[in-house]
């Protein structure tokens, strides 16, 4: 037990987590050439994750900092958590989310492309509809990065039925570095723990990565249409910036669709 404040002992463990991030550099620039490649090519990197996981989604694109060339795939029925009871609650998004067939069912609305690559995010990589939303961009010859806290992932029982996880479907595998439980305080009197930490150590590296595409893109001759704030390059070139990334957004996402089916 620390003899420090909780908060304290919260952003001391945080400081852990950047430590576990800034290990795998290698990793990261992996993960941003193979995304970076997928955006030069006029594709898209596909992003994906239930629950809380869609912080990560939502981190990477469209926020202020970021840029087009990801296809955010986000189902409400698994992460819409305002209800938290009754219609739209919790307890069914934590079913669906290990419902067998409901990713390729997902999947089935965009025309995937081996030049595109993906991200899927999951703390435990446990959940059934992120390993087989892993295991469906595998099979389609895609690159794909997985998220996962490693030590909670490794305490944790998957539900698929053939006793795999997340990261027996990703060509490469990032780590939040949050513990077993994800919580990460405790506190005296209280004998379960407070305060995730896999959110923290996922948009560490949720950032990390989108900087080191950046950087690719803008080498490579073709600079992001970057989500920027009028307090730092002027209201007129704010919203130019908002609607040329919008728009290339959805140019890259008619792709996506025209040959479904076909």
């Amino acid at each position: 037990m620390s003899s420090s404040s909780p908060s304290a002992d919260y952003l001391n463990k945080c400081s852990e987590l950047l430590d576990v991030v800034r290990a795998q550099e290698s990793q990261i620039q992996l993960a941003a050439e193979w995304f970076a490649q997928s955006i030069l090519a006029g594709r898209m990197v596909h992003l994906f994750g239930s629950g809380h996981s869609r912080i990560m989604v939502e981190e990477m694109w469209p926020r202020y900092g970021s840029f087009p060339g990801f296809n955010p795939i986000v189902e409400l029925s698994l992460t819409f958590h305002n209800n938290v009871v009754g219609a739209n609650g919790q307890r069914q998004a934590m079913f669906l989310e290990n419902v067998p067939g409901l990713a390729p069912r997902i999947l089935r609305n965009f025309d995937l492309s081996a030049i595109d690559s993906a991200l899927v995010i999951s703390s435990s990589g446990c959940n059934v509809v992120s390993i087989e939303m892993a295991e469906c961009f595998q099979k389609r010859g895609l690159k794909t990065v997985a998220i996962i806290s490693k030590r909670h992932s490794e305490a944790s029982l998957t539900r698929h039925a053939g006793g795999k996880k997340l990261q027996n479907f990703a060509d490469l595998v990032l780590d939040t570095g949050a513990p077993p439980g994800d919580a990460m305080v405790k506190i005296d009197g209280l004998d379960t723990p407070v305060s995730p930490g896999s959110s923290v150590g996922g948009c560490l590296l949720i950032n990390a990565i989108k900087a080191e595409v950046a950087e690719r893109l803008t080498r490579a001759g073709a600079p992001p249409k970057v989500l920027s704030g009028a307090a730092v390059v002027g209201p007129e070139r704010a919203v130019e910036l908002f609607e040329s990334a919008y728009d290339e957004h959805g140019r890259r996402l008619a792709k996506l669709y025209e040959k479904l089916g076909s």
